[in-house]
């Protein structure tokens, strides 16, 4: 698998690890200075995004692909993916949402790790 594939594996996995939860996959896939850029602004590392994933204050159901971008330059890239989600957030009720996920990657000991992401719609 090339490296573009590779990402855009990453990317698919991320989002089966969010509707599943599972914290410790994604801490796997993120640089120890990860932050995520909400799209109402808030600025959250690592640790504090996967709190509010454990504690329920982001929920995810499902996520549909619409296009996943993918540019390696040596051992950094940048991906955009595309993704229709199914989601309730900060106690809100299920809604749809067409997020564009605008990624940062880094390639640590060998492995692609997500350093950042800037999340808005689409």
């Amino acid at each position: 698998m090339n490296d573009t594939e590779t990402i855009k594996d990453l990317y698919c996995r991320y989002w089966q690890y969010m509707i599943a939860k599972n914290e410790e996959g994604l801490k796997d896939m993120m640089a120890d200075t990860y932050y995520l850029l909400h799209m109402t602004g808030v600025r959250q590392s690592r640790d504090v995004f996967l709190k509010g994933l454990k504690d329920h204050t982001f929920n995810y159901y499902s996520a549909v692909h619409d296009e996943i971008d993918v540019q390696v330059n040596k051992d950094e890239a940048h991906m955009i993916g595309k993704s229709r989600v199914l989601a309730a957030v900060y106690g809100g009720a299920k809604t749809n949402w067409a997020l564009r996920n605008e990624f940062s990657l880094k390639k640590e000991n060998g492995e692609w790790k997500f350093t950042s992401c800037k999340v808005t719609t689409y």
